[in-house]
């Protein structure tokens, strides 16, 4: 959360001219509600399980990429599929950036309006392990553009031309 994973995403889609798929987009489409509406009425657990199926639903066959919400991790069966689906990259970030990213982001379930730095601290306490263990490669986004993080990204894993 606020690493920039679907923005970074989308240019890394445009700059390799492939098709991207952001399982928080495929979600809110199948419910017909945005991620906070899909949390307060049916609950995280209804959440994760819609983000299992949008997983389910891609080709591995298909070049493309494909943006997972961070707590996809939290389901081991998620971690094997984003794998079998190619390579995987972490976005990460500092605490502060993190924070500063967020201040004003009223639209993320997982994040109280009161002590949302202590919450990101927690969640990426309990993450980390889970993000070191899907992924193939961990960029740091703390001082990057988005592009900067795509560039960064294409040419670390020879995709770059």
């Amino acid at each position: 959360m606020g690493t920039g994973k679907s923005s970074v995403g989308r240019c890394l889609a445009r700059a390799q001219g492939w098709p991207h798929f952001d399982t928080d987009e495929m979600i809110e489409s199948a419910l017909e509600m945005s991620i906070p509406e899909i949390f307060a009425t049916l609950g995280e657990e209804r959440f994760r399980d819609e983000e299992t199926r949008a997983l389910k639903r891609l080709d591995a066959t298909q070049r493309a990429i494909v943006i997972a919400g961070g707590g996809a991790v939290l389901r081991s069966q998620n971690i094997r599929r984003v794998r079998e689906l190619g390579t995987v990259v972490c976005l990460t970030a500092d605490l502060a950036t993190l924070s500063a990213r967020l201040v004003n982001r009223y639209d993320r379930p997982l994040l109280p309006v009161k002590n949302r730095a202590a919450q990101i601290e927690a969640l990426l306490q309990e993450r980390a392990p889970l993000y070191q263990q899907a992924a193939d490669l961990i960029v740091d986004t703390s001082s990057l553009t988005h592009d900067e993080v795509a560039e960064s990204i294409r040419k670390s894993l020879g995709l770059a031309g």
